[in-house]
């Protein structure tokens, strides 16, 4: 089969074996899979939890057509069209856990469309209502809301119940677009008064959640504009990986800070919170509730132009490779 291969000298189309198909595997013929941000870090070489390094497939998630089963394996069956997440997804040919795997909510669904929900879906429900706990009136900010976890943030929240829905971006352009996805308020992190508007917005209390996937800079202001005894769930560091922090706050406003990632999670994890997703959020993907906008889409053998596209920045909504 035909993959993108990280190599010494960059990315490289190759042909390489069909991955086998172990008990609890899902073979899935690739017909588009959906780039994400771990991408860039994985294809220039770096690793990505357990992922990386030279003869690395990247790839996190993708759609398509069920190829084979493993022997342990119910619910799916050759033929089936499905969207799933994982690794090495940047291929003809895709496996993965049956935990990762979901059958189309609409079998009708588009596999471009498909291709983009897998780590939206689980990152964010996961975040919000496991993790973060959001209980029905509650007001919630999810930073970085213009990328497309951020923007599958911004509509569970609202469908899960959220009395107050607040995003932000600092790109004018992309920021005038998230109340198209629940936003009730969209804020300018980069404005000096983005704060003071957030506890106007709440009557001076601040948001119960928080859903940052920035960090950095926007740390102590986070806190600043939590309700007291609020949570802040950390899900990425778009805005750097380490800045001041100011202990005295957090524990004056007792905030609940904090971490999730799929890098250190077991198998049987990664299936519950696969399931609690769907649980909650089926119904919404079947009456077509519940989407991302795609910005572009290329052909297997430009990964490297798609990834440079995605690094740019300029964007907004997924961006796909279509082997």
């Amino acid at each position: 089969m035909k993959a993108v291969v990280v190599t010494e000298e960059g990315l490289s189309l190759q042909d390489v074996p069909v991955p086998a198909v172990g008990p609890c595997d899902v073979l899935v013929r690739v017909h588009a899979s959906s780039l994400n941000r771990a991408d860039l870090t994985v294809a220039s070489g770096h690793r990505h939890g357990s992922v990386g390094g030279p003869g690395t497939i990247p790839g996190m998630e993708w759609a398509g057509v069920v190829e084979a089963v493993g022997a342990e394996v119910t619910g799916f069956a050759p033929g089936d069209r499905v969207m799933a997440s994982g690794k090495s997804g940047y291929a003809e040919y895709a496996v993965t856990d049956y935990g990762r795997v979901s059958l189309l909510p609409d079998p009708r669904m588009d596999f471009a469309q498909a291709a983009v929900l897998p780590v939206a879906l689980q990152t964010m429900h996961d975040a919000i209502v496991t993790n973060g706990r959001l209980q029905r009136g509650e007001a919630v900010l999810i930073q970085g809301a213009s990328s497309g976890v951020g923007l599958m943030g911004l509509q569970i929240a609202k469908a899960m119940g959220a009395g107050l829905v607040i995003g932000s971006s600092t790109h004018a352009g992309r920021r005038a677009q998230l109340a198209d996805f629940g936003a009730d308020l969209a804020l300018d992190t980069s404005d000096a008064g983005w704060v003071d508007a957030v506890l106007q917005a709440t009557d001076q209390r601040g948001v119960n959640l928080i859903v940052d996937q920035v960090s950095g800079p926007v740390m102590n202001d986070n806190m600043r504009a939590t309700a007291l005894c609020g949570r802040i769930v950390n899900v990425g560091r778009l805005g750097g990986s380490q800045a001041p922090f100011d202990f005295d706050l957090h524990a004056l406003r007792r905030i609940q800070y904090i971490g999730v990632t799929f890098r250190t999670r077991n198998v049987e994890e990664v299936r519950e919170i696969t399931r609690r997703m769907a649980a909650d959020l089926w119904p919404l993907l079947q009456a077509g509730k519940l989407g991302l906008p795609i910005a572009k889409d290329f052909p297997l053998g430009d990964a490297a132009a798609a990834l440079a596209f995605m690094k740019e920045n300029r964007h907004f909504g997924k961006i796909l490779l279509r082997p």
